[in-house]
């Protein structure tokens, strides 16, 4: 099955192993993830945070959320 949908931020935590996407949906909708990728092992990036079944109504709205629950992002954005 395609990936359907469009990731419109990615902010990285230094290092650039870890991440998080802010995505649109194709019905509209939008969300966001943490991932993690290990470049020894040439897998890609997963979740780890397993929040992209939650569902916003704007991208300001996932990306304010993710701030709230990915416990390094807010500093990360800060600088």
């Amino acid at each position: 099955m395609a990936h359907t949908n469009k990731v419109l931020r990615s902010i990285n935590l230094d290092g650039k192993t870890i991440c998080v996407d802010i995505f649109a949906r194709p019905d509209g909708t939008y969300g966001f993830d943490e991932f993690r990728r290990d470049p020894e092992d040439g897998q890609g990036w997963y979740s780890i945070g397993h929040y992209g079944s939650a569902v916003f109504r704007s991208p300001d709205e996932a990306l304010a959320e993710a701030r709230r629950v990915v416990s390094w992002l807010d500093d990360t954005m800060a600088r």
